[in-house]
């Protein structure tokens, strides 16, 4: 009985064998045939001029194709004053503005969107902004209105003013309006520079030729100054709405007054003073947050701190109050931010910034390759305790400790001379604050 079925098993077990090498022989025969075709295509394709076939590649290289040129790789950056960076625009910004009433920063990009964001939550993780969408075209430029009701933006395809009204909506947030008609055209060149006078009395424009306007709010042009800088470089409003500056081609800065009468009715533009010192073109000038103060800087490497409280009238010139040493600026443009105070000048070429103590001319802070791109845009806070800059598609922020420093000394200076204890007590105070903001920045010098 055990020899049959000792056969049987075997017969099984050889059956079995025999139909494993024919689904293997199977397997194999498929897998060749398959490897010559994909062979004898792509050498087809090749022989033809043709790039190989698509459906060739992984869906984890397409993925990863995809998404890098959809999200280019951002700039890193990371120094110990780094106070934040704001990152939700898509495009590269072109320019910034802090409201008058200090809670809110615009920036504009040519991702067709300017954005409000919320100045405290500057120092928080997150960073909320609010967007105001560009239609059919990207703002270069954005001021507020001094009501912080609306804001203004430069069109860079069309060529011409935009304004947008903000509407407050229940939930905290803003509706943002643009009104149904744009500004005339009326710049020959492109336009550098806009802005709107805190009186809400005008508007200015500035292009790259000689022309500066002046606009009312209704978008009529009430004055045209030709600058006769052969070109112009940077124009602006003194934050006193008096003045209107500009500087170009020419070694000087030019400024003019813009005069009302007293029911607010405009009467002219007239020339008020120059700022003379420099020996070749001016790249950029600022203004104190009182207008008392101005600085410059030039291609001559050298930028210069003015004292512009001056009675113009009786012809009285500005005083040069201190001249420093900026060697780059001889070789690519420049510009600058004054710190509301006018104790501390940022310099930014290139992608670095630079800060100088004004009172004694020397440079105090360095930030090297700040962003990806050239800084398009520098400013401090109305505070005068962060400086901005916007360069690529972020707003970096940075702790002025040079505004800290000299504060530290002024109060030190004042409260030998206090007379009595109140004003002690006041300076004691603004002093202690100071030194504590550095001692956490770990910028105290002992």
């Amino acid at each position: 009985m055990e020899l049959p079925q000792m056969s049987e098993l075997m017969g099984l077990s050889l059956l079995l064998g025999l139909l494993a090498l024919m689904a293997t022989a199977a397997v194999a025969r498929g897998w060749l045939r398959a490897e010559e075709e994909t062979c004898s295509r792509s050498a087809g394709q090749k022989a033809n001029g043709l790039p190989l076939d698509k459906s060739l590649r992984s869906k984890k290289q397409k993925q990863y194709q995809r998404i890098r040129k959809e999200k280019p790789q951002q700039h890193n950056f990371s120094h110990r004053l780094l106070a934040g960076a704001l990152k939700s625009h898509s495009g590269n910004i072109s320019c910034m503005d802090f409201s008058s009433n200090g809670k809110y920063l615009a920036t504009c990009a040519d991702d067709r969107t300017v954005r409000i964001w919320s100045t405290k939550d500057f120092l928080q993780r997150e960073h909320r902004s609010m967007r105001a969408n560009v239609e059919l075209d990207h703002a270069t430029l954005v001021r507020f209105s001094p009501d912080c009701r609306a804001f203004i933006v430069w069109l860079a395809n069309g060529d011409t003013l935009r304004v947008f009204k903000m509407t407050k909506r229940e939930d905290g947030g803003y509706t943002f309006t643009a009104n149904p008609e744009d500004f005339p055209k009326k710049h020959k060149a492109p336009v550098i520079n806009i802005g709107i006078a805190d009186t809400g009395k005008f508007i200015m424009t500035a292009s790259s030729d000689t022309t500066i306007l002046i606009w009312n709010l209704k978008g009529h042009v009430l004055s045209t100054i030709n600058t006769n800088q052969m070109n112009n470089t940077h124009a602006a409003i003194s934050p006193c709405s008096r003045f209107v500056a500009s500087c170009g081609f020419t070694p000087d800065v030019k400024v003019w007054e813009v005069c009302f009468g007293k029911k607010s009715d405009f009467q002219e533009v007239v020339r008020a003073f120059e700022l003379k010192g420099h020996s070749a073109a001016v790249h950029f000038f600022a203004f104190s947050n009182d207008s008392r103060r101005m600085a410059s800087v030039s291609k001559d490497g050298t930028w210069k701190l003015w004292d512009t409280d001056v009675e113009y009238k009786k012809q009285q010139d500005p005083y040069l109050l201190r001249t420093g040493c900026f060697e780059v600026a001889s070789a690519m443009p420049c510009r600058l931010a004054l710190s509301p105070d006018a104790q501390v000048l940022a310099l930014a070429s290139g992608s670095s910034i630079h800060l100088y103590n004004t009172r004694r001319g020397e440079k105090e802070e360095s930030f090297e390759q700040v962003h990806g791109e050239c800084i398009t845009d520098l400013s401090f806070d109305i505070t005068g305790r962060l400086l901005a800059s916007c360069g690529d598609r972020a707003v970096r922020l940075f702790h002025n400790t040079p505004g800290h420093r000299a504060v530290v000394e002024e109060m030190q200076g004042l409260l030998k001379r206090a007379s009595n204890e109140s004003t002690r007590q006041r300076l004691q105070q603004q002093l202690t604050q100071a030194q504590e903001a550095l001692r956490s920045l770990g910028a105290l010098k002992k």
